[in-house]
């Protein structure tokens, strides 16, 4: 054993923008199926809110 101790991999600073951008990609995405899905939704039944409606 080395008295330096063990050579451990460096730490990789990551700039907080990128988390955000990230973030922001997953919430877009997110929000872009919910429309896709309303569209559908109206598209096929006429109404939003028939997806809510108990059969």
């Amino acid at each position: 054993m080395s008295p330096n101790g063990q050579a451990l991999g460096k730490n990789i600073s990551v700039p907080d923008n990128v988390y955000t951008i990230i973030l922001a990609f997953a919430f877009c995405a997110v929000l872009a199926t919910a429309v896709f899905v309303a569209i559908k939704c109206m598209q096929y039944c006429d109404s939003f809110m028939e997806i809510f409606k108990v059969p």
